[in-house]
């Protein structure tokens, strides 16, 4: 007989390995990627880099050691792969290369300071860089054993982005590019300034050149949209602007003719509900650019929201030899799609499974494209595609024996009509051992962004309720992305109107299925998750329970104290709170927490960065106030993503707070 199968636990995040940076060697014979585990005992997370032959075969572990080493990048003839390790300082990761058929990895690199990203010339023989150097005080202060004991005695800040969440304080000093020699490691500083960064540089085909973004705004903190593309040659010095339409812009990627530059972009400012692009422009800049995608409504970008770190990850446009053909992800009605398009605008499916499709990357034939992809009963695996036969293979079985031995319930997808007759999408994950004759509690999940999308990806939350009895339902209201840019702009400067109108649609759907309670259901979510069940609690009384979590609730006090800072302004009219106060209390649910009458248990990080803490404790001192049942769980040394990234005890303990609120008003 087979075993029988157990419910998911809120312990299982401890043994759920996670796969990233799917890297295929130049002859397409093996894909090197990394993959995370945590150490009970420390709560330290560890990665290695793993290797799987593309043609069949198990993976085999590449690098061992409690460290991490992530970002894998193959040298163009296939015989090395350079990666970031902190195996050598926990806090100081650097550059190694190690050759595949065996051998020592080798540091290359010794910065003081981050490597935010690092590319192999075309001829291997070195690397462009975007890093940034630590603070010369900072640098002093570790070496210097008395002054690290005092600790920092005062910041000095002086521009308007001067923090990040999960990262802290920003540093003084900027990204810039380096040039760094592949054999001697010796390291040479390419750009330099004061007040711009230079990021995201790529190699022309010849590697005579340097494609990178950069905003050169007189003052790029108040003008943060105005991104722009520049080519440097590789030894530095001179560099020119190549004229695009302003907006954000990111992951340039040049043809392999040398003739284009293709990337990814936002067409105006302060325009945060619009759709990304895709688009290319001559890399000599003898023509507009021209946006390839114009005639389709979607979302060029990766993420399908879920509670794992560290995937989906956006690849950057990637050229067909020709140069003539695009491959690119597409985040559309849930799921994360891998489509292609040319130069004379013919769309092509590749990739279009139920799922989401992660990191992917062509072997130098262009025969075999290897990619991530997850779906909602797996976090993720690394899959093969055949370009010329278009079939597919799975490669990797990471997380196997734990899957197989649980009943995660099942999942329905539905369409709705939402409250202006509008199509809306949602899915129900119904408890192991469902009984359609039975009566349920429910628990309405709701995203955060908002411009994101929930969809077929695993939701490890989710199914933890679903395992403590609960039907879990979540949906994609308008403001969200994924179906388009009207769907998104709904909500621009009305907050709390057609996507409170479309969640109640949702809720209203559940109602009528005669296995939900309506006298037992539950409402939570986090970030602008938590804006929305902030703003329910303060507009129905329909929900017995609820859970907001690292909410925003004041809109006037969040001004300048998140580190998207002032910017957040671009949501409500473009107009800062003293030009409008009115508008900005009018779309905050402390204007309506008065009317509040559900048990609200109320969830926050101590370093909450994005949302700051104040705004879940105005919340919850409101609600002590009114006398509703409420608690506050602060989590200590925790940033905003913390039910993602957070340490994995803490995350534990989050879910099971959670669960026994629900329990003590959805249960009695």
């Amino acid at each position: 007989m087979p075993a029988k199968k157990r419910f998911i636990s809120a312990e299982d995040l401890y043994d759920i390995a996670l796969v990233s940076d799917c890297q295929i060697s130049p002859d397409g014979t093996h894909v090197i990627y990394a993959m995370q585990r945590i150490d009970r005992k420390t709560e330290k997370k560890y990665n290695n880099l793993w290797a799987v032959p593309v043609g069949g075969g198990s993976s085999v572990q590449f690098t061992y050691g409690d460290h991490s080493d992530s970002t894998p990048r193959w040298s163009p003839d296939g015989s090395q792969i350079a990666f970031l390790s902190n195996r050598d300082d926990e806090k100081q990761p650097q550059i190694y290369i190690i050759p595949f058929k065996g051998g020592e990895a080798r540091k290359l690199t010794d910065f003081k300071g981050t490597i935010e990203s690092y590319e192999w010339s075309p001829h291997g023989t070195e690397f462009v860089c975007c890093f940034q150097k630590k603070d010369q005080k900072e640098i002093e202060r570790e070496e210097d054993e008395a002054k690290k004991k005092l600790g920092i005695v005062s910041r000095h800040i002086t521009r308007a982005f001067y923090k990040e969440d999960g990262k802290g304080f920003s540093s003084k000093e900027r990204s810039h590019l380096w040039v760094v020699d592949a054999e001697t490691g010796e390291a040479t500083q390419i750009t330099d300034h004061d007040i711009f960064d230079e990021v995201e540089p790529t190699w022309s085909p010849d590697g005579n050149h340097i494609v990178f973004m950069s905003n050169r705004a007189q003052d790029p903190d108040l003008d943060p949209d105005a991104v722009d593309l520049f080519v440097i040659p590789r030894k530095g010095g001179d560099f020119r602007r190549v004229d695009t339409p302003p907006g954000t812009k990111d992951h340039p990627s040049v043809s392999p003719d040398g003739k284009w530059i293709a990337y990814y972009g936002q067409e105006g400012k302060q325009v945060p509900w619009k759709s990304t692009r895709l688009w290319v422009v001559p890399f000599d800049g003898s023509a507009p650019s021209q946006n390839l995608t114009a005639e389709h409504d979607f979302n060029v970008a990766a993420w399908t929201i879920n509670d794992l770190p560290g995937s989906p990850a956006q690849t950057p446009p990637t050229w067909s030899h020709d140069s003539k053909k695009i491959y690119f992800q597409v985040a559309h009605h849930g799921n994360t799609v891998l489509r292609a398009i040319t130069l004379d605008n013919h769309l092509e499916s590749i990739i279009e499974d139920a799922g989401v499709v992660g990191a992917f990357t062509l072997d130098a034939p262009q025969n075999v494209l290897a990619y991530f992809r997850g779906d909602m009963k797996d976090p993720g695996q690394l899959w093969a595609y055949d370009m010329k036969k278009k079939t597919k293979a799975q490669m990797t079985h990471v997380n196997e024996d734990l899957f197989t031995s649980l009943d995660l319930g099942e999942v329905e997808e539905v369409w709705f009509k939402g409250s202006a007759g509008n199509d809306l999408q949602g899915w129900i994950v119904k408890p192991p051992g469902f009984d359609e004759s039975k009566t349920y509690p429910s628990i309405l999940e709701i995203h955060g962004g908002p411009r994101v999308q929930y969809g077929n990806f695993f939701m490890h939350e989710f199914f933890f309720l679903a395992a403590q009895g609960y039907v879990v339902y979540f949906c994609n209201p308008r403001g969200g992305q994924g179906y388009g840019e009207a769907h998104s702009k709904s909500i621009w400067n009305v907050w709390g109107t057609v996507d409170y109108e479309d969640l109640m649609a949702w809720a209203d759907y559940m109602e009528k299925n005669p296995y939900i309670d309506k006298n037992r259901m539950g409402v939570t979510g986090g970030s602008y998750g938590g804006y929305m069940t902030n703003w329910i609690i303060g507009h129905t009384h329909r929900f017995k329970a609820a859970v907001t979590q690292r909410s925003v609730s004041n809109l006037t006090s969040m001004y300048g104290s998140s580190d998207f800072n002032w910017a957040f302004q671009d949501e409500f009219g473009s107009e800062p709170p003293w030009e409008n106060i009115d508008n900005y209390w009018k779309q905050s649910p402390m204007k309506y927490i008065g009317n509040a009458k559900t048990p609200t248990q109320v969830m926050h990080s101590e370093n909450d960065l994005r949302a700051d803490k104040e705004q879940g404790l105005q919340v919850f001192v409101a609600l002590k106030r009114l006398g509703v049942d409420t608690e506050l769980i602060l989590f200590p040394d925790e940033f905003h993503g913390l039910s993602r990234t957070g340490r994995t005890d803490r995350r534990i303990a989050r879910l099971n707070h959670m669960n026994r609120w629900f329990d003590t008003y959805l249960k009695g």
